[in-house]
């Protein structure tokens, strides 16, 4: 199927997505507070190569020329993050107002460029102060955020009518708090199970303090999602599978929508009741404008009695036959059309955006230029997966690509490469790859 930009309609948005701790850099300027990833990056054995984002991509000083990058690739939008504690150092009471100063010459650039802000309130980088007094585990980070909300839509709400509440709270919860895997490096269901709840708590709380303050807004969440399978035909197989299924599709997503937790494909979250209070349950809920699909490979699963939890176990994306991307993922681009459709079957899903999709290659500078074919074919692929939901009456209505330029990708530091502009780091120089000029082609 031949890919024209006008078949996906006219209100379709297509746009890049960044999060400020990976690209902004600046981490001790002008009054910005250290964050969970800044202790994390900074503690030995953490980030696989010993990198730490103190510099990134100097978007902090460069974000005009690198904003500009996105107007000539054609995109409409840039979605991008807000980093609580360079607006909020100790992560409530006082306001830093150089850190607000900063983000209005964002979204001031973004305009003048004819761009449209979409605004993520949190991508991960919580202010250290709050993890101090237990972060997502105390329940009083529900009110905190809130605080955070309410000072960022007062700021920039004149300007911006796309805002999302969290990015991918699965992901943070289960790798920050469940597997130590990202910052802040706890473990166990102990921090695990209250982290999500006061998730999903502050995910509501967050919509009904923008809605009530911006009422002309536009708001959504990002939901990380995996198309899960089973990796066998047996009962147990497709047991594990609706488990795991729960988890990485369900968590946050059936909350919001009023259905409360997944409870009975996962019967280990009726672990979290000790951390219910009355009334909750009313209060995970808020209707939407739109959700955020992001997706990156599918989930194939087996049964293992061993596995805690869900009794599920991953397959090794190296044992399933296929391609590997830098990041050792599968691709399988028919997981984003098994999601679409998945999300979309539930009744109070309206509208879906994609709000991240990408692929990491070992991108190599030969002679001033990046040769990234198989990034496009990667693109290719993905977008007639949206083009065929779409033709199923599938409500989705744009397209981020993860990312704009090559940054700092967490625990895996600077090794694997997303962007569709390249980043030589010792001097910051910025080169649009193949991808970049195949997008400005198709969008022009």
């Amino acid at each position: 199927m031949e890919l024209r930009k006008a078949d996906f309609g006219p209100q379709f948005r297509w746009g890049v997505a960044t999060a400020a701790y990976q690209i902004e850099g600046a981490v001790e300027e002008d009054g910005r507070g250290p964050s969970i990833w800044d202790t994390f990056a900074h503690t030995p054995g953490r980030i696989k190569t010993g990198e730490n984002a103190d510099v990134a991509c100097d978007f902090y000083h460069r974000y005009r020329e690198d904003l500009a990058l996105i107007r000539e690739m054609n995109f409409q939008a840039h979605r991008f993050s807000l980093s609580w504690p360079r607006i909020l150092p100790e992560g409530r009471g006082r306001v830093n107002p150089k850190g607000l100063d900063f983000y209005q010459r964002v979204i001031d650039r973004t305009l003048e460029l004819g761009l449209e802000p979409w605004v993520t309130l949190y991508h991960w980088d919580l202010p250290q102060a709050l993890e101090d007094q237990g972060g997502w585990t105390n329940r009083e980070i529900v009110g905190w955020f809130g605080e955070y909300v309410e000072v960022c839509s007062k700021a920039f709400g004149d300007r911006v009518r796309h805002w999302m509440v969290l990015n991918e709270p699965t992901v943070f919860t289960v790798l920050g708090y469940l597997q130590g895997r990202h910052a802040p490096g706890r473990k166990g269901l102990s921090s695990f199970l209250p982290a999500v709840h006061h998730a999903a708590l502050a995910q509501a709380e967050g919509g009904r303090i923008l809605r009530a303050n911006l009422p002309e807004a536009q708001i959504g969440t990002t939901f990380s999602a995996s198309y899960v399978q089973a990796a066998g035909p047996t009962w147990l197989s497709r047991m594990a599978a609706i488990q795991y299924d729960a988890i990485a599709n369900r968590l946050f997503i059936e909350p919001a929508l009023g259905l409360g937790y997944p409870w009975r494909r996962a019967p280990f979250l009726h672990l979290l009741r000790p951390y219910i209070r009355s009334g909750d349950l009313e209060k995970l809920a808020f209707n939407f404008d739109f959700i955020g699909l992001q997706t990156y490979f599918r989930q194939l699963v087996r049964f293992d009695p061993l596995a805690p939890a869900t009794w599920a176990r991953e397959v090794p994306h190296e044992e399933r036959g296929g391609e590997l991307t830098a990041m050792g993922w599968e691709v399988w681009p028919e997981n984003l059309y098994h999601l679409l459709k998945q999300f979309a079957a539930y009744p109070g899903v309206r509208r879906i955006v994609i709000t991240e999709n990408g692929v990491a290659y070992p991108d190599a500078l030969e002679n001033g230029q990046v040769h990234d074919a198989k990034r496009i074919a990667f693109i290719q692929a993905h977008l007639r997966q949206v083009r065929r939901a779409q033709q199923e009456g599938v409500p989705v209505e744009g397209y981020f690509y993860w990312s704009l330029m090559d940054n700092f990708e967490w625990a895996e530091g600077y090794r694997p490469r997303f962007g569709l502009v390249y980043v030589d780091y010792p001097t910051q120089q910025r080169i649009l790859k193949d991808s970049a000029l195949w997008f400005r082609d198709f969008l022009g």
